[in-house]
């Protein structure tokens, strides 16, 4: 029986590996890609309730940067597929709930080191395949940052545990954080696979049931996952893998009564519709449901007059156009001043144009595809626009060619139209627009770039001049959740920057925090008196 209070080993953020050359990281891995591209096309089931399930509905998956190579199939579902889903979660819903905490931090803290050991390689080279990340961006996520959310969750679940009121004499004061009263539905998407771990992952450490769809092209490494949670001692029915019509799942999943939260990361549009969804079935509910969103981003870099050149060149370079721009942070619009205006395009236009493409296998390349056809064409189509329009110019980039992968070259507008299409819309591709500003119009410039877009996830201010950073940081306050001094607005560590953004793209209940795990818990209050009132008088009344 648990008899003890229990200290969690210390959460470390996962040292990146380097992929040397020739290292032992980087042969493994390599080798591991080409295996698991050499073998059989394999079959990836859904998994509910602990079994495998198969339908004669196939999906195939192929690498977005060799889309004539079939990687395997994966099994589609219906709304029958669904309802188990829920149904499987909710019998195991008590065993879990009542397992000691202990038990549940013991299970991702093995998937924790699972993940660091024997499952890196295969996790790392399926996300090189089906999702086209180089090694490096691989790394830091399906990796990295999938370990540090297992290993940092389990320490902020006992913080939460540890957190209890004050109690009087005479009396216990007490509190108790119960999982939700039903499953949590997590939606994820495909540009990161630590963070489709963790949607599901977070809700289920807490005590929580779970129903997870990931993105179709996501499906891949997903298989890799499931099986990852298995080996680390998962319970069958905890978190059930679901691969289904999005409006099919959601008809069945937001009109149950258990429906208790939903986890998701993906577009605004879609958040928004869902939000009416479960608005609209309000009242079908046990409970209120927690909703919890990381949407779109329209993310920036404010350039000051006092900025290094080359500083802002490979923030921009960087920040823009690693995972070919379809990162939620990607920079996708910057502001720079005039007089620096020069030196900075000649060193972004350097670097650029000094990018290698092609596929994850080639290591040299800095640039792969993007994740799919309809992707692409997205992209390709806002690439047509800027080419037919006058107030706009592309320096360089600007092609783009899918006959073998989907390919895009990371592409830089500069506009003179403060409010041109690019600059104002979500694109998720290797686009970044630039505005070029007069130097003296600093604080103007911030302020249109305050109004300019929906979204407030993530910006960065580079500038040497202490002023204008403080100025920047109270000027766009509410511009960016996570907020950048000299830096790229990409790259947040669990543990160190807890990630999330306010209006258009999302709740901002911060991946990577305790917040986050708060939302996943049911608090109750327990007052225990040790020597009851005989006498219901008061003294007043004498």
């Amino acid at each position: 029986m648990s008899n003890a209070l229990f200290n969690v080993p210390k959460a470390i953020n996962e040292p990146v590996k380097g992929y040397a050359p020739n290292s032992p990281e980087k042969n493994e891995l390599l080798a591991t890609y080409q295996k698991m591209l050499q073998q059989d096309p394999i079959d990836v089931p859904m998994y509910i309730g602990g079994k495998e399930v198969r339908t004669n509905d196939k999906k195939r998956m192929a690498p977005p940067h060799d889309h004539q190579v079939t990687l395997g199939h994966f099994n589609y579902g219906t709304a029958e597929h669904v309802q188990q889903a829920i149904d499987a979660a909710m019998a195991a819903k008590n065993d879990w709930a009542n397992l000691p905490w202990e038990q549940r931090a013991s299970i991702f803290l093995k998937a924790a080191d699972l993940l660091a050991g024997p499952f890196r390689a295969r996790v790392n080279a399926a996300t090189m395949l089906a999702q086209s990340k180089n090694v490096f961006q691989a790394e830091i996520d399906a990796a990295c940052e999938l370990i540090d959310f297992f290993r940092f969750n389990v320490q902020y679940l006992t913080q939460i545990y540890r957190e209890q009121p004050e109690s009087l004499p005479g009396m216990w004061n007490r509190l108790e954080y119960r999982p939700l009263e039903g499953f949590v539905f997590a939606l994820t998407p495909f540009n990161f696979t630590s963070i489709a771990a963790n949607l599901c992952a977070a809700p289920a450490m807490m005590g929580n049931v779970v129903v997870w769809k990931p993105a179709d092209s996501q499906m891949y490494s997903a298989q890799v996952l499931m099986e990852l949670f298995q080996a680390a001692g998962l319970p069958d029915g905890v978190i059930n893998l679901i691969s289904v019509d999005g409006p099919v799942a959601g008809d069945v999943i937001f009109k149950s009564k258990h429906f208790a939260g939903l986890h998701f990361t993906g577009s605004t549009a879609v958040f928004r519709h869902l939000w009416k969804e479960i608005g609209n079935h309000i009242e079908k509910y046990v409970s209120y449901p927690r909703i919890v969103g990381e949407t779109g981003g329209k993310d920036f870099v404010m350039v000051h007059k006092s900025a290094a050149p080359s500083e802002v060149a490979t923030a921009l370079s960087r920040g823009a156009f690693e995972f070919q721009g379809q990162k939620c942070s990607a920079a996708s619009r910057a502001y720079v001043p005039q007089s620096t205006w020069n030196e900075v395009q000649r060193i972004l236009v350097e670097q650029v144009n000094s990018f290698k493409m092609g596929s994850p296998e080639d290591t040299t390349n800095f640039i792969n595809a993007v994740i799919d056809e309809k992707s692409f064409d997205k992209i390709a189509g806002y690439i047509d626009f800027v080419k037919s329009q006058n107030d706009a110019t592309i320096i360089c980039g600007g092609n783009f060619d899918k006959s073998k992968g989907y390919f895009i070259e990371p592409t830089v507008i500069v506009t003179t139209n403060k409010k041109f299409r690019t600059i104002v819309e979500e694109i998720f591709g290797p686009v970044l627009t630039i505005y070029v500003y007069e130097d003296d119009k600093f604080e103007e410039t911030m302020e249109l770039l305050d109004q300019t877009s929906d979204y407030a996830l993530t910006g960065a201010i580079l500038a040497n001049d202490r002023y204008a950073i403080n100025l920047a940081i109270k000027k766009l306050e509410n511009a960016a959740g996570n907020f950048y001094i000299n830096d790229k607005p990409t790259g947040a560590v669990v543990g160190q920057q807890p990630f999330g953004g306010a209006r258009g793209s999302g709740t901002n209940d911060k991946a990577g925090a305790a917040m986050n795990l708060l939302r996943w818990v049911s608090a109750r209050t327990i007052k225990e008196t040790f020597v009851p009132a005989t006498d219901y008088r008061y003294p007043f009344l004498g």
